[in-house]
């Protein structure tokens, strides 16, 4: 058994399976201009106002902290903020900003300037499953002659019994091809101690003690961590960029 490398170093650059975001959100910020010589600062309306459209904030002075704006102008500003918020200015625009989630990092998307606008672009994002780019077709480039015999070995033997180790082979006979159906993907550690009760690492050795090969398993993996749930390696595929080729 060969000992398993350190998972970070497969991580090393961007995942060349991720695709799309998850958790898409929006957040209505106000664009604050308070110096001359000061870049725009851009707040959230503090809850006590957030019920103010937006013609009630463009172009209105402003106070200000780290975390939240006020409007000072014609707006009631309870006594208890008033002396949290020590910086002036003035609201050029509201923004509505789109973020998401890829692989458990906050990204932002981009930048509205209506609601009904954001809303059309989280909604262009999303699917009815929240999903997307869940099935994917690559060359048998990306795996080693002894990780592609290996599938070939499971898909070709009709007394096979499930693998138990969290994907299952099939094969494409009319391609020259064979896939893995993923099962509970994402394989982070934070799903897979909530469905198997153990981290990603247990499943890695699991899969390497029962004789998967390294380079079958450290695929499978990037492909995991991305929600991948169907993966298709077939010969006539093109390779994906990024991705660890072991023969052209």
């Amino acid at each position: 058994m060969n000992p398993s490398p350190q998972l970070p170093a497969l991580l090393e650059t961007s995942n060349p399976f991720a695709r799309g975001y998850d958790n898409l959100h929006i957040e209505r910020l106000l664009q604050i201009t308070y110096a001359n010589d000061c870049a725009p600062c851009f707040r959230p309306v503090h809850d006590a106002q957030s019920h103010l459209p937006d013609d009630a904030l463009e172009q209105f002075p402003c106070v200000f902290n780290d975390d939240f704006a006020l409007i000072s102008e014609g707006q009631p500003i309870p006594d208890e903020l008033d002396e949290r918020f020590q910086s002036t200015g003035l609201v050029r625009q509201v923004i509505y900003a789109v973020t998401g989630e890829m692989l458990n990092e906050r990204h932002h998307v981009g930048d509205l300037y209506s609601l009904e606008e954001a809303q059309a672009t989280l909604h262009r994002l999303s699917f009815e499953t929240g999903h997307y780019s869940r099935a994917w077709e690559i060359s048998t480039a990306h795996l080693t002659d002894e990780a592609l015999r290996h599938l070939e070995s499971r898909v070709g033997n009709f007394d096979s019994k499930p693998t138990g180790l969290l994907f299952e082979p099939f094969a494409l006979p009319d391609c020259n091809g064979v896939g893995c159906k993923l099962i509970d993907t994402p394989w982070t550690d934070d799903n897979l101690v909530k469905i198997e009760g153990a981290p990603y690492r247990s499943l890695r050795q699991e899969q390497l003690d029962a004789g998967t090969p390294e380079a079958l398993v450290n695929v499978l993996y990037l492909a995991a961590l991305a929600d991948v749930r169907l993966l298709i390696f077939d010969p006539d595929a093109a390779v994906l960029d990024g991705l660890a080729i072991f023969d052209e």
